[in-house]
């Protein structure tokens, strides 16, 4: 008999959190955080994956951070705007970090893991904001992830954010694009998308599968 799913099986006990940055140049180190967003992934009974909760934030450049024209004039962010409802690096990372690790209890999972496009851009962001901000507990696993320009190129031929968007099917909305929410939003239908199209393959393996990973996230716990 099968069992009932679980996501804390499903990823070997991570739970994936799609995440997107709109930032002030590509230089983690360097450049401004300006804006972040998390969804959080939710599942039917049956394993099948939709988008779930948005988490975002617009974030204050930390003090020296590089701005460059741009990248501010791709994603259309004025930082000094007096109606940007910004707030401290430090404090945004801890509000996103606080539900994502609730999530990951709630999930019995033992960890998250980053999903974007382009992912290693996002991750090396959070990253570098977790440790500048001296945040101990950063929920991501800190250098795996899931890219879903590597998987649109599997699923769809495309890699192109997009192109993928509209090869699978879905509404792509040009004049919200670049926007930290609507592109993590976006990328997480894309996400939902893949892991759909694939549950046959998965649920092949699942019954041969399941007993072990359970035991190995119990053990992990």
């Amino acid at each position: 008999m099968t069992s009932p799913f679980s996501i804390s099986h499903r990823f070997r006990g991570f739970l994936p959190v799609v995440v997107d940055v709109e930032t002030g140049g590509f230089n983690a180190k360097t450049d401004a955080l300006l804006e972040i967003a998390a969804v959080l992934l939710e599942t039917e009974d049956d394993g099948t994956f939709r988008r779930g909760e948005t988490v975002r934030y617009h974030v204050k450049p930390f003090e020296g951070a590089n701005l460059e024209p741009a990248s501010l004039a791709v994603n259309g962010i004025d930082p000094d705007h007096p109606l940007r409802p910004a707030i401290d690096e430090r404090d945004a990372l801890q509000r996103v970090f606080r539900e994502v690790r609730r999530a990951v209890r709630e999930s019995g999972c033992t960890r998250a893991i980053l999903v974007g496009h382009n992912a290693s851009f996002d991750l090396g962001f959070i990253n570098e904001a977790a440790r500048r901000t001296a945040i101990k507990r950063n929920p991501f696993h800190s250098f795996s992830c899931f890219d879903t320009a590597t998987l649109s190129g599997v699923a769809y031929g495309q890699t192109v954010l997009a192109r993928a968007v509209q090869a699978a099917g879905l509404a792509w909305d040009e004049s919200s694009a670049h926007s930290a929410a609507y592109d993590a939003e976006i990328t997480a239908d894309l996400f939902c998308d893949i892991l759909n199209r694939f549950k046959p393959i998965f649920e092949k393996l699942r019954p041969a599968t399941w007993a072990d990973q359970a035991d190995e996230v119990e053990a992990e716990n």
